[in-house]
């Protein structure tokens, strides 16, 4: 298969052959009219698919009473003068869970054709927080199979379902291929992957992807879910009525003993569960069980799901009437919707630290069903995002992942243009992306970073704070603002005191800090983003890159008064860096890029270096599998990597067979 394929991918390069890009068993592959970027109130779009609806809501009126515009908070510039710091975290807090089914959509076709905006909007990424974790799963990966092949090479085939009934789940069938894609993408970018075991039949676990995602992806597959979601199997009939946790319980048991009669290599510190959505259960109900000391061992993370809102009415009729969206905006647009979506987990974090566990949120996005028109794509989404991760980070959850639905959904933090659209229109990057990037700026990368929620401006909820230590000193300041005012008049100026005053330790406020800062003329807006002065375009525009020239303001401290006056405007948010030395770093990111400009008018896809074919394969538990050489996996490049040259091309179809076979029927 890959020798025909790559002489395909030769063809493409030299210009012979212009063939469209197939993404196979994806629904709604619709024409659509390109937005303008401009934040024009526009009426509900019905017949453009929900990822590329325009509507534009009205910005909330400003709250009343308003808050403080000036006020001053007075930090430590040591770690252990401050009570109530988070857990270690790392700029690889946010990550991305991808639904299994949407996977040809919107990462790769097959483990020779990776999209090269995915690829570079990983590379932002993972420049800014060391790696990426990105999850492929969700709903339909519990009625997902593995098969040694499709027709026509298609990688993965979804059955279609009755669209009015949310309890169905079409059936998925996927090749080897898509494995090889993701361990393909983690030799070009520092991507690390979740899988999940099927769990809609326990009478005959499809293990397939367990034991051949450990040959295919080594080390970079984290680890195996267990059950999506599974205090809903009840309510959507996918197991009886009386299905409880103590039945969840014995499956995870199941899995863990199949895997180990399966001759899975790696059972140890591998599963993750249970992934409850908080619905018909709570984590409580699941800890009662003694799942974490029975399953020790074996468990990788603690996990749950959880979204803050729902828009299912909007989809199924069945569950009531549709939110009206400008209704729904306001609510995400103050701290209280971050604290209120976590603090039913505040418990279960402490218990993960006590058991040496992290404490994953494995799915969320701003609404379950899709997110909402106008919410889920505003600029209003990037400030609840990072407040929200902020929040989770110093409440000592480990990490959360963003989901992504596909054309379907609205909150995608990036979505491919439609397949016939691809030859001129780029990707849509939404400003829910940009939060991913400022959180991974604000923790950094050295793992070594510690979080405390400031509750300042008296505890105002539309200007929340927080504070980040790193190496046990202060080294960052996080500030939001989440009104909109373009008069400027609610843009609130706080006034940094470190150390000196009532402290007791002496005055330490720099002689100047510099101010990165993430802006929209509105929460409304949706295009007009920016950080830094660094933009990734409108819709249709953008290729994983960011445009223009990185800016951070220079604020002069007085160091007599001990105070630095931060503005941030409303909306908008600014990261603070107390050292210059921090500062000078975050202006000089320099992620590896992949090319798209010829690419992207042929097949729209990434290629990969003949090097890497060569010395492939998984690294660890091997075995005596019969693993056959995999197109890339687990061997690492370097950041500098970009695409290769036609002549490489040509000599990896000339002289690298690279085979896929798999050494048992899937």
């Amino acid at each position: 298969m890959a020798v025909h394929t790559l002489f395909f991918l030769l063809l493409a390069a030299f210009g012979t052959t212009h063939a469209q890009v197939t993404i196979y068993g994806q629904e709604g592959q619709k024409q659509v009219a390109a937005g303008t970027g401009t934040a024009v109130p526009a009426p509900v779009q019905t017949t453009v698919l929900a990822a590329y609806n325009t509507r534009i809501l009205d910005p909330p009126p400003l709250p009343n009473p308003l808050p403080a515009n000036q006020f001053g908070i007075q930090l430590a510039a040591d770690a252990a003068d401050v009570a109530g710091l988070s857990i270690p975290q790392s700029g690889a807090f946010y990550g991305f869970s991808v639904e299994m089914s949407v996977v040809t959509q919107c990462i790769g076709l097959n483990g020779s054709y990776i999209h090269p905006p995915f690829l570079n909007l990983m590379s932002l990424v993972a420049e800014r927080a060391g790696r990426v974790h990105v999850r492929v799963g969700g709903n339909t990966q519990e009625r997902a199979r593995m098969v040694p092949n499709l027709a026509d090479g298609k990688a993965i085939e979804k059955e279609q379902v009755d669209s009015n009934n949310p309890t169905a789940t079409p059936a998925l069938l996927f090749t080897p291929e898509i494995l090889y894609l993701l361990s393909n993408i983690s030799a070009l970018v520092n991507v690390k992957w979740y899988l999940g075991v099927p769990l809609n039949d326990t009478q005959n676990l499809a293990l397939d992807i367990a034991l051949y995602g450990q040959q295919i992806l080594g080390d970079n597959l984290l680890g195996l879910q267990v059950g999506n979601e599974p205090d809903l199997y009840a309510r959507h009939q996918s197991r009886p009525e009386t299905y409880n946790q103590w039945d969840y319980f014995g499956e995870f048991g199941d899995v863990l003993g199949a895997m180990k009669n399966l001759g899975v290599p790696r059972t140890d510190n591998m599963l993750i569960g249970p992934s409850i959505a908080t619905g018909d259960w709570v984590p409580e109900m699941v800890w009662d069980t003694g799942f974490i000391p029975q399953y020790h061992d074996a468990i990788h993370a603690l996990t749950v799901e959880h979204y803050p809102n729902d828009n299912c009415g909007e989809i199924y009729a069945a569950l009531g009437p549709a939110k009206d969206p400008q209704v729904e905006f306001p609510k995400y647009l103050d701290h209280s919707l971050g604290v209120n979506t976590i603090q039913p987990y505040l418990n279960s974090t402490r218990i993960a630290q006590e058991s040496g566990k992290p404490f994953i949120m494995f799915e969320t996005n701003s609404a379950s069903c899709g997110g909402f028109s106008g919410i889920s794509t505003s600029f209003g989404a990037a400030p609840w995002a990072l407040d929200y991760g902020l929040e989770m980070a110093a409440s000592n959850f480990s990490h959360a992942l963003l989901h992504i639905g596909g054309q379907n959904v609205y909150y995608n933090p990036f979505t491919a243009a439609p397949t016939n659209e691809s030859h001129f229109h780029q990707w849509t990057v939404s400003p829910i992306f940009y939060s991913v990037l400022a959180v991974a700026e604000t923790l950094g990368s050295s793992n070594n970073s510690r979080i405390i929620d400031l509750w300042q401006n008296s505890g105002n909820l539309f200007t929340p704070g927080y504070a980040i230590y790193e190496n046990e000193k202060l080294a960052r300041l996080a500030f939001v603002n989440f009104m909109t005012d373009p008069s400027g008049a609610n843009d609130y100026t706080v006034s940094i005191s470190v150390g000196g005053g009532q402290s007791g330790k002496p005055a330490a406020t720099p002689a100047q800090v510099k101010v990165k800062y993430l802006l929209a003329p509105s929460v409304s807006d949706k295009f007009n983003v920016t950080w830094g002065n660094q933009t990734m375009g409108g819709q249709f525009e953008a290729d994983g890159r960011l445009k223009g020239e990185v800016h951070l303001e220079t604020v002069p401290c007085d160091q007599a008064a001990n105070t630095c006056q931060v503005k941030v405007p409303a909306p908008g948010f600014a990261l603070v860096f107390m050292d210059d030395g921090e500062a000078e770093a975050a202006a000089e990111y320099e992620a590896a890029t992949f090319a798209t400009t010829a690419i992207t008018k042929l097949k729209n896809t990434a290629t990969i270096d003949p090097a890497v074919l060569a010395t492939s394969n998984g690294n660890r538990g091997m075995g005596d599998l019969w693993g056959s050489t995999s197109s890339g996996s687990n061997a690492a490049i370097g950041a500098g990597a970009v695409l290769p040259s036609v002549a490489a091309l040509m000599a990896m179809a000339a002289g690298a067979a690279v085979v896929r076979g798999l050494s048992r029927h899937v």
